[in-house]
């Protein structure tokens, strides 16, 4: 599903843009949301509309009312930049959907080393299949990444930060190299949200996210976003229309009632991630605190530079323990559940080990790594819970 269509004319913040974009109080008839369009038909009036497919929608699978309310939305919040929305159903189709619509046989990608294991998985995989060829590169390369460019290089993917490890790339500085070298740029943009970090306007091309995270809010559907600037859209669009990628609307409209309160949402994990991490840091069971957001970490200047705020996603660096003594801790907490996801208003924790997978660089923080999403609980009951899985863990070493 895509659509070009709901620039937004007048001036506004992002947390109004996300209340008021979207919105038809006429063509819906006064109520406030748009109505869920369950469709695929699409009927013409006359045969010479048919002819030339005239009409606002031609088929479910280009598009409804609901899924344009929901473009219009996330354009405005992308801002200026933004010529393009796509709707898949993953974000990991998200992320395919981008590399087929920019790769082709015989291309070389650039990726940087800490993004989404998936990502990898679908680099290795399909593209190499393909005739892709995929180069990892150190996420702190900066304005080094040159030095990899090959005449066919057409695009560059990062992750700022990387979901698990929460390296910083500097996005503006790949950004110009790339450019000056002919190949777009493509940002997996889930942590953040166009609403903290607007990377169309830091020189990305493609900003995708995993709506299914904190758009959605609520750990209860699977979807992907997919925004572009005025060069890249055409590609995108494109390859959506051909591989008939879109979104069911159930879960268009579930994403579009989550965009409403991703202000107010996205705030407190804000807040409560940065307390829990400075919490967390203070104890003597860890050794640091991966979050770009903290003062102290080595990433914190970009993340200021270039972030108007955090998610509730970081990791810590345990000091070195037996696995046993890690999993009595997991296993004794009770208000974090262990699951492979985030940004719902439920707190988790998984363990995670990136020296398994990464090539371009050495992953050895020095102990065992848990990877913690800060939820929309009372961080005080956070906190006490988390005590009672330090004591678990120090029983058990």
């Amino acid at each position: 599903m895509d659509s070009s269509h709901g620039a937004q004319p007048i001036p506004q913040h992002p947390e109004t843009r996300l209340v008021t974009s979207g919105r038809d109080t006429k063509a819906q008839k006064g109520f406030v949301n748009p109505p869920v369009f369950h469709g695929s038909t699409v009927l013409y009036p006359t045969a010479e509309d048919l002819h030339a497919h005239r009409g606002e929608f031609q088929y479910g699978r280009h598009g409804t009312p609901t899924t344009r309310a929901l473009q219009d939305t996330l354009m405005a919040l992308e801002g200026p930049q933004c010529a393009g929305v796509g709707l898949v159903p993953s974000g990991l189709a998200a992320i395919s959907t981008t590399l087929l619509a920019v790769l082709g046989a015989g291309d070389h990608l650039l990726v940087c080393d800490n993004v989404y294991r998936p990502s990898r998985n679908f680099c290795n995989g399909l593209l190499s299949r393909f005739g892709v060829e995929t180069t990892y590169f150190d996420p702190l390369i900066g304005a080094g990444i040159e030095k990899l460019f090959k005449p066919n290089t057409r695009a560059v993917l990062v992750e700022a930060p990387g979901s698990q490890s929460f390296e910083m790339p500097d996005i503006r500085a790949i950004a110009e190299v790339a450019h000056a070298r002919g190949a777009l740029v493509i940002d997996d943009n889930t942590w953040a949200t166009p609403l903290y970090h607007r990377s169309l306007e830091q020189g990305v091309d493609i900003s995708m996210q995993a709506a299914t995270k904190y758009i959605g809010g609520h750990s209860d559907i699977m979807f992907g976003t997919i925004s572009a600037n005025a060069k890249a859209w055409p590609l995108l669009a494109e390859t959506i229309r051909l591989l008939g990628v879109c979104a069911g609307p159930d879960d268009v409209f579930l994403a579009l009632r989550g965009m409403r309160t991703l202000a107010v949402r996205l705030a407190q994990h804000h807040r409560s991630g940065l307390e829990m991490a400075r919490w967390l840091a203070a104890r003597p069971e860890v050794a640091r605190v991966l979050h770009p957001a903290l003062e102290t970490d080595p990433g914190h200047a970009i993340w200021k530079r270039d972030f108007t705020g955090a998610s509730g996603l970081f990791s810590i660096v345990l000091k070195p323990a037996p696995q046993k003594a890690v999993d009595a801790m997991l296993d004794t907490l009770k208000l974090f559940g262990m699951g492979f996801s985030w940004g719902g208003f439920e707190s988790l924790v998984i363990p995670f080990d990136c020296d398994l997978y990464r090539t371009a660089t050495k992953w050895s923080p020095g102990g065992p790594t848990l990877r913690f999403h800060i939820g929309l609980e009372n961080v005080e009951d956070l906190k006490a819970d988390l005590d009672r899985g330090f004591v678990a863990l120090n029983a058990a070493i």
